[in-house]
């Protein structure tokens, strides 16, 4: 009973954690029970495709993807063009999407094959490779458009007549999808809540995709590859084409869920919006209990939850405790980046302590 007990302390110590962080500063924040609700509704709806875009690429053993930050490019390069081209509304954001889609697709494809070149070492390799392909879209961003691409609009350009602006309004498709099927409550406390219903739709049809794609001959590939790629070769499996296909359809995903939460704020750091796209991905899914080897959808939505839960309520505890919003600010990053630090060295730990089972049982019980 004590083993099984630090077991699962052990597998949920990160979520622990996180639920203690909240509980506390929840009381200390000041605020209220219905305006906490509402904003994490918000953050569902605007985040959730993001994360869910990390699911596959962890089925098939490579860990996590940081190279999704390569979509969010693609995805952001198809809302420049969208805003150039003045498409309004959902429209606008279908539009992005068929030109962030093939470029994400093709990014992809590229990632996956410089990762099968780094076999053990993808989640590093994933974010270097952002920093490396960050530089050629700041190229394009900034000295191709209105140069070499053409761009219509002078309002999206900078003055000198070539290049993006530092901060793009999505004026045209602001809130597009949020506000195509509005579903508001009115509270018995007087309070109206709002949910972005259309925004769950879409969530709800990708988890509805991830179930039905995990049943297909390719998603077992993909078990098969990520529980050991020995054995999946032995069996026929086309393992580095297999792990090729997790990264393009991550990428693909994260530029969809780019163009959904940047249509979702209003506007766009043209120039630094996609770099803590993986981060912050990557820190809801492991907060929600998943590990570098295994993750599912529930992990998913308890990540984002709590993980947004302390975004909110942090910063204003801060404030409370402190007289300081910046400490909130700090606590929250500190916390964010420790999550991750922790969750890889607990997944280290457990394949280490696997591992050294394995040749235990190997070599029997001693004499």
């Amino acid at each position: 009973m004590k083993k099984d007990f630090g077991a699962f302390l052990a597998d949920n110590a990160v979520v622990i954690i996180f639920l203690v962080i909240t509980v506390t500063a929840i009381p200390l924040s000041g605020l209220s029970a219905v305006s906490i609700f509402q904003e994490i509704l918000t953050r569902i709806g605007r985040n959730c495709f993001l994360v869910f875009s990390l699911l596959l690429p962890i089925m098939a053993g490579m860990g996590i993807n940081f190279g999704m930050v390569l979509g969010a490019m693609a995805g952001e390069i198809g809302l420049i063009f969208a805003v150039d081209w003045n498409i309004i509304g959902v429209p606008g954001l279908v539009f992005a999407s068929l030109i962030g889609v093939p470029l994400a697709a093709l990014l992809g494809a590229l990632a996956g094959q410089i990762l099968n070149r780094a076999r053990g070492r993808e989640m590093v390799t994933g974010y270097i490779l952002g920093f490396f392909m960050d530089g050629f879209y700041q190229f394009i961003v900034m000295y191709l458009m209105g140069a070499v691409i053409p761009v219509h609009s002078l309002n999206i350009t900078l003055s000198r007549g070539y290049g993006i602006r530092n901060t793009l309004t999505l004026d045209s498709v602001r809130q597009s999808l949020d506000k195509l099927i509005p579903l508001n409550i009115k509270l018995p406390s007087g309070m109206p809540l709002s949910i972005p219903l259309a925004n769950y739709l879409v969530i709800g049809l990708l988890c509805i995709f991830i179930v039905w794609f995990r049943r297909t001959k390719l998603g077992q590939d993909m078990r098969a590859a990520g529980q050991d790629q020995k054995v999946a070769h032995a069996a026929g499996i086309p393992v580095d084409r297999t792990r090729i296909i997790a990264i393009v359809i991550s990428t693909v995903l994260a530029s969809i869920g780019q163009i959904i939460f940047l249509q979702n704020m209003g506007n766009v750091a043209t120039y630094n919006a996609h770099r803590q796209t993986g981060f912050f991905a990557a820190a809801a899914i492991l907060v929600g209990g998943a590990s570098a080897s295994r993750a599912t959808i529930p992990n998913v939505f308890v990540g984002t939850v709590l993980l947004h839960l302390m975004y909110i309520v942090v910063p204003k505890a801060g404030v409370n405790l402190f007289r300081n919003a910046m400490i909130g600010e700090y606590f929250r990053d500190a916390f964010s980046y420790a999550v991750i630090a922790l969750a890889l060295v607990l997944h280290a730990w457990r394949k280490r302590a696997n591992a050294e089972k394995a040749r235990q049982s190997l070599r029997g019980p001693d004499r």
